[in-house]
């Protein structure tokens, strides 16, 4: 046991920390503070003392300075069952501290404000702080950490059990928390200043360091155990509806980082991550209408995503069939009454512009993970080189810019056909390109639409003329595809032959 005499307070959040003080004195705990905290538990009427009165020396540049001292380290970390350090406190007259509350500057909370600006960042990187806690949490033999106010409560209630005292395991569960908590700070700080040094490489390490955001029933099968991590609920807020699954979490993602590829009113359907339909419109009732007859089996149970405030008569329409989630940067007045009337269906307002959104992408792989850059690439039609005789025409151009922008986000091998403004097929995740091709055909044709005219993109080369023929027997004019195979004179030549357009991008859309 740990009997508290005295503590050190210095909180960055003051919530709660007045009437944690006030219980503390009725232990007859000696208390010590710094700045803003002095201040607050002195006007609460709490016996406090200044940290400059114990250490003798001022708090100075702006409070940069003012328990970086050996007087307070020495106190925190001295091991108290050790006769040297307590012969060396005696002689340098330094009392030993017992209890070490302290939370941070809130570093995270100010990068998360619009506009912040890099110097009001630095001046909310704690170095006083993490130093203490640190200090604490290797010496919690001798000294008890707390970093969260959430834990007052638990720390009193084991005292007045204790009478005035802490046990080993309490002090060990502090200190442990309090590693991790400034494991994330750092990790937080150096995340952000990243983001300012431009690199040509990815750096030598990473630290990944993620707050719980919620628990889930399950993982992707009830079997897995499963949580989320991080600041998804900053992105996407839900405001009706059973709690969102971890695949409903997927999907959503999925959903949400097609529809910003595009600025006109455009609707896109998720079903196990992969879209199943996609189409723009002047209106977005039109638009949902074309996304859905591209799948409507396929429709039924999915996630619906759209760019621009959900109106009345879109909410109806969406309302037609069983929809899982539905996902809208704002809902007009009178529809979140309407779609609320379903009391299961998730409905969800996406908070951030995903497009100015750089975060790294992370793959978990047996002991380790795989780190790339996100896949950010947009085509513009002076990067395209038309390798065929024939050049596609204004319309075709069009169709091939959007079907492009489809393919990005379908899982490889991937097939899309499409018109200017709504997928008519979609082939997704197959071993081979021509099955895809084959399955985006099938799928158009069970929907009852015409490929005739349409276009085609593909994600990666066609490796041989067999997939490009596949498209074209069910009436394909255009293609759009990466380019570089060892054959592509074999798929030219099989377009030229077809009288079909052909354009390169130079740039690939894996996405495993």
């Amino acid at each position: 046991m740990l009997t508290i005499k005295r503590a050190l307070i210095s909180v960055s959040d003051k919530k709660g920390i007045v009437e944690f003080a006030k219980a503390l004195r009725e232990f007859g705990v000696e208390i010590i503070s710094t700045g803003g905290t002095f201040t607050a538990l002195k006007n609460a009427g709490i016996e406090v003392k200044a940290v400059s009165d114990v250490t003798g020396f001022p708090e100075i540049l702006d409070g940069r300075v003012k328990t970086l001292h050996p007087v307070i380290h020495a106190g925190i970390l001295a091991v108290m069952d050790n006769p040297e350090h307590r012969d060396q406190l005696q002689k340098h007259n330094i009392e030993s501290i017992d209890l070490v509350v302290v939370n941070l500057y809130p570093f995270e909370q100010t990068i998360s404000a619009e506009h912040v600006k890099l110097e009001e960042a630095i001046e909310q990187i704690d170095i006083g702080g993490p130093a203490m806690v640190r200090s604490s949490s290797k010496n919690f033999r001798h000294t008890a950490v707390v970093i969260n106010p959430d834990l007052y409560g638990i720390v009193l209630e084991e005292m007045r059990e204790h009478n005035g005292a802490l046990t080993l395991q309490t002090r060990f569960n502090l200190a442990s928390r309090a590693f991790q908590h400034t494991a994330h700070y750092d990790s937080v700080v150096a995340s952000y200043l990243a983001g300012f040094t431009p690199q040509k490489t990815l750096p030598d390490a990473i630290t990944i360091s993620l707050k719980k955001e919620q628990p889930m029933r399950y993982g992707e099968n009830p079997h897995q155990a499963a949580a989320l991590y991080g600041t998804f609920g900053s992105h996407f807020q839900k405001l009706h509806g059973k709690e969102l699954s971890y695949n409903n979490i997927l999907d959503i993602n999925a959903a949400a980082l097609l529809c910003a590829e595009f600025n006109e009113p455009t609707v896109v359907i998720v079903k196990h991550n992969n879209p199943c339909g996609v189409a723009t419109d002047t209106l977005l009732v039109d638009a949902y209408r074309k996304a859905f007859a591209t799948d409507t089996k396929s429709a039924y149970g999915g996630i619906v995503c759209v760019n621009k405030p959900l109106d009345r008569a879109t909410a109806e329409a969406i309302n037609e069939i069983f929809t899982e989630v539905i996902v809208a940067p704002e809902y007009e007045r009178g529809v979140l009454e309407f779609l609320t009337k379903k009391r299961d269906r998730r409905l969800i307002k996406q908070i951030s512009n995903l497009r100015k959104l750089w975060e790294l992408d992370v793959r978990k792989v047996v002991g380790g993970v795989l780190v790339q850059e996100p896949d950010h690439h947009r085509i513009h039609p002076s990067d395209l080189r038309v390798v065929t005789k024939r050049q596609p025409t204004d319309e075709e151009m069009q169709a091939l810019l959007f079907a492009w922008r489809v393919a990005k986000h379908v899982k490889s091998n991937a097939i899309v056909y499409t018109l200017g403004d709504r997928t008519l097929g979609i082939g997704a995740g197959q071993m081979s390109r021509v099955d895809s091709s084959k399955i985006a055909a099938m799928k158009a044709a069970e929907a009852g639409l015409n490929l005739q005219g349409c276009v085609v993109s593909s994600d990666a080369f066609f490796p041989f003329a067999d997939g490009l023929l596949e498209a074209v027997k069910v009436g394909a004019a255009a293609v759009i595809q990466p380019g570089g195979s060892v054959h592509d004179e074999d798929v030219i030549k099989a377009a030229d032959e077809h009288n079909v357009a052909m354009v390169f991008t130079g740039i690939r859309h894996f996405r495993h």
